[in-house]
């Protein structure tokens, strides 16, 4: 009677564990939401990922991620108050995240997977928040909002280097308190097997095979900071920003001209920046994560344990919209050309946490196979009953994280040359149909070009100086 009570009571615990986390329901959504933005339904993009926040004062588990894809939405409708609201919100998940309590995280992903855990963010997102945010700023002519957006987006690439040791460190203590604990022999034995490296090392040939930009620097943002400090006339700030962005970027001439220009400003050379146009242009579609599983050599499998299995994420990589912009300015011609490329700013943190994704995945199954092998060991029936369930469960909480904010663009390019006659520029995307743009009376002009796909209308911002 009291195995079938405890036969009974194991299947129902294991039944509500399947419930709430056997599905991989971030994927799913995320799946959902690419596709209405790739047909280019903005307002359904919208309305769908609206429905995945938190109602009130309740927050999700997912609610970063979803603020960031509204807030890079609704600037591409070039609804800049609403976008910066998202941004708002984004930062203050941010924020309340770094000083979240992760040790339970830890626990609760070892456990069952990854995606009990909250969407935390990349040190990218956070970067790039505040530098979508000044760029709304700077398009609703609040540029006393945008230095501050701009400051607060270099703070986080100067600190994220220390973070990322941080989190290194406390990867060492988890895998230490791993290794001390009831099953840590066999936890120590799995994660220094080479046979599971050699798997990993096929699945995984690109993962260091690019090159990675300096202590985790997003040279758009380093850039597009400097332009900004020289249009509001803080030159001396501005030239150490583009002397970083063009040692980062040696190949790019515009870099250089801007470079130049601000230190002839700064040496008296020429009085100030004016009659000059930049076309910045963010291209096409930065990575997804898709899950890919792996069966894996335990030490610790035998035959009565019957599953044993990892799921992890792996990058996938989109195209661009076009190669590049020509611009007809006058008589002359100009290409845009590349500044950042946000595959490799991806890449690189990816890289980086792909150490502690891969510990803890081999972590987690070494706990769940040690379950089934215990269970299946005992001498009741209801010990094999449970060990069949606690296979159910291992293989049903087996899912990659594959969060990740899919609406980021694939690289940023610019191009740079002064107002023509008549204050008329032609863009022409490479393969595309080229549109006008009409500078209006000012000493210096942005024209923001956001093209996510080659088949979606271009949209572009005119910020004015």
């Amino acid at each position: 009677m009291r195995q079938n009570q405890l036969s009974r009571y194991i299947f129902a615990i294991l039944l509500l564990a399947l419930f709430f986390a056997g599905c991989n329901a971030p994927k799913s959504s995320l799946k959902k939401f690419d596709g209405f933005f790739a047909s280019a339904d903005y307002e359904a993009s919208v309305e769908f990922a609206q429905s995945k926040l938190g109602k009130g004062e309740k927050t999700k588990r997912e609610d970063l991620l979803w603020t960031l894809q509204l807030g890079a939405v609704e600037r591409l409708r070039q609804n800049h108050e609403t976008s910066a609201s998202y941004f708002d919100k984004s930062e203050e998940l941010l924020n309340r995240y770094d000083t979240h309590n992760k040790a339970l995280d830890t626990v609760g992903s070892m456990v069952v997977n990854e995606n009990i855990v909250p969407y935390l963010g990349e040190e990218y997102d956070g970067v790039m928040v505040n530098t979508y945010k000044a760029l709304n700023f700077m398009t609703l002519k609040k540029d006393d909002l945008a230095r501050v957006e701009f400051n607060r987006a270099l703070d986080r690439q100067r600190r994220a280097k220390e973070k990322f040791a941080k989190e290194i460190a406390k990867l060492d203590q988890e895998i230490q308190e791993q290794q001390q604990g009831k099953d840590g022999s066999k936890v120590k034995e799995n994660l220094e097997n080479p046979k599971i490296d050699a798997i990993v090392a096929e699945k995984y040939p690109n993962l260091s095979a690019f090159e990675a930009y300096p202590d985790f620097v997003n040279p758009f943002t380093t850039y597009i900071a400097g332009v900004y400090f020289n249009l509001v006339g803080d030159h001396t700030k501005a030239v150490d920003l583009l002397k970083e962005s063009y040692g980062m970027v040696r190949d790019n001439r515009y870099l250089a001209e801007d470079l130049a220009v601000t230190e002839k400003i700064l040496d008296g050379e020429q009085k100030t920046l004016e009659n000059t146009v930049w076309v910045i242009f963010e291209n096409g579609l930065g990575p997804k994560k898709k899950e890919i599983r792996l069966d894996l050599p335990l030490f610790l499998v035998t035959r009565e344990v019957k599953y044993v299995g990892i799921a992890l994420p792996k990058l996938e990589f989109r195209g661009q919209a076009f190669p590049s912009l020509w611009i007809k300015a006058g008589q002359a011609n100009y290409e845009t050309l590349p500044v950042a490329d946000m595959d490799r700013v991806v890449q690189t943190e990816f890289k980086k946490d792909f150490k502690g994704i891969l510990t803890r995945a081999i972590i987690s199954a070494t706990i769940k196979a040690a379950a089934q092998y215990a269970m299946e060991n005992q001498s009741s029936s209801g010990g094999s009953m449970a060990s069949i369930f606690m296979a159910a469960y291992s293989f049903a909480t087996t899912a990659a994280d594959v969060r990740i904010w899919t609406t980021l663009p694939k690289d940023f390019q610019v191009a740079r040359f002064g107002i023509p006659e008549g204050r008329s520029i032609r863009i022409h995307p490479s393969g595309g149909t080229p549109f006008d743009v009409k500078i209006p009376d000012c000493n210096n002009a942005i024209v923001y070009v956001k093209i996510p796909f080659a088949q979606s209308v271009p949209v572009y911002d005119l910020i004015t100086y």
